[in-house]
């Protein structure tokens, strides 16, 4: 199959690997791709977000599947369009992908079904909301802007000003644009975040290994949200015990009410979970592989891909077996120096290649470009280093140890990915 991914980040990267390891796969195209992804597929200069365009590309490849990676064109509709031009496509179509396009809709359906979240409220009024969070007077409290914001738009308010600031920069200033037309302030739940991805064809689904990921930008979970600066999988915390009851209160019903709303969701749906007194909470939903969750998942997938996205499309996803490495893996991010906030671009990556034959360790690109033979930095997340061992501790070791031999200026990352 010649296949066509949508998207041009670590996550893509990941999944363009994963895809070239198939005996079934034939020639890869990536749009718009980065660096490390142009060694695999041939990437074309299109927007991710370019439905057109995209339809256009698929067409005169004759491609024979287009993989919509990223939430923004899902929620868009590409899937829609591209089943609409008689183009096998794998992702949610857009009346699906709403259940992360809109967290005002994803409360709701969990509240509607009994699906367990935590407590909330819903404003499309600034002044109303800052109003109920000074009467509420709960710190900390959470502040979520209710469309797509780059994996940036939920902010936890120590204190009334902090919260006050959030709501004010989301509705009134937009720092997030449309997706600040309304907020949703939460109740802030202690405890720990697992995140669980799944395979759906709509009617069976079918949960990934487990992982967690470390959203803050510095050690010990200090600093600005980001969009992720390491995993690992599995989580320490995920039991047998705990997949069965998340199995039963939140992964199939969250299946069968979409189903029910006349929404089946097809494809893979991303579950963010907080483990509290003793309880699972959804936190939220993403309609698609997360990232950087991905660079530490399909490492351990050991079924071939190509077969995991037909089961999906066609609906027979009830009669494939999912088999996956009984090991664990561990991804550390190395970010533009600033990011999340501000941060130069186009510096020299040395060092990738130190592991050119390695199957342990794999590099996947984020924000990278190649000139000349070269990589350099082009984004805020630049790399995604993730290491495969026999346990978590090794793995850690073994990722920290390959960051060792990479460089580029400015380069950031966490030094304790995998420690929670």
């Amino acid at each position: 199959m010649d296949i066509l991914v949508v998207g041009g980040g670590g996550r893509e990267h990941t999944i363009i690997e994963t895809l070239s390891r198939s005996p079934k796969c034939g020639k890869l195209y990536a749009v718009p791709g980065n660096g490390g992804i142009s060694c695999l597929a041939e990437c074309l200069p299109i927007k991710a977000t370019d439905i057109d365009g995209v339809v256009k590309a698929a067409k005169e490849k004759k491609v024979d599947l287009v993989f919509v990676a990223p939430d923004d064109p899902l929620v868009l509709g590409m899937v829609d369009r591209l089943e609409a031009e008689g183009i096998r496509a794998f992702g949610p179509r857009a009346n699906a992908a709403i259940i992360e396009g809109s967290k005002v809709f994803s409360k709701d359906l969990m509240k509607k079904y009994g699906i367990p979240t935590a407590g909330y409220e819903v404003f499309t009024d600034s002044e109303e909301a800052i109003e109920y969070i000074k009467t509420q007077n709960k710190y900390p409290t959470v502040v979520k802007a209710e469309g797509l914001a780059l994996g940036k738009g939920v902010i936890i308010a120590q204190n009334f000003d902090e919260a006050a600031d959030a709501v004010r920069s989301i509705m009134c200033d937009r720092v997030f644009g449309e997706a600040g037309g309304r907020v949703v302030i939460e109740e802030f739940l202690v405890g720990q975040e697992i995140s669980v991805l799944a395979f759906t064809d709509g009617k069976t689904v079918k949960p990934m290994v487990s992982a967690q990921d470390h959203k803050r930008a510095y050690d010990n979970d200090m600093g600005p949200n980001t969009g992720g600066m390491g995993t690992f999988s599995p989580s320490r915390i995920y039991t047998p015990e705990i997949a069965d009851i998340c199995m039963k209160e939140i992964f199939e019903p969250t299946v069968k009410a979409m189903a029910a709303e006349g929404r089946a969701f097809k494809g893979v749906l991303y579950f963010g979970l907080m483990l509290s007194g003793g309880r699972v909470y959804v936190i939220e939903y993403n309609a698609r592989f997360g990232d950087p969750e991905t660079q530490v998942v399909l490492p351990r997938l050991k079924t071939d891909l190509v077969d995991i996205i037909d089961a999906v499309i066609d609906e027979k996803l009830d009669e494939l077996t999912i088999e996956w490495s009984d090991n664990a893996a561990v991804c550390v991010v190395l970010a533009s120096g600033g990011y999340p906030v501000k941060y130069e671009k186009g510096y020299e990556i040395s060092g990738t290649d130190a592991f050119d034959g390695d199957d342990s360790i794999r590099v996947y690109h984020a924000g990278t470009e190649v000139k000349d033979g070269k990589f350099y930095t082009s984004g805020g997340r630049v790399l995604g280093v993730t290491a495969l061992a026999e346990d978590l501790d090794s793995a850690i070791k073994r990722s920290y140890d390959a960051v060792s031999k990479i460089s580029f200026k400015d380069m950031h990352y966490r030094k304790d990915i995998g420690v929670k």
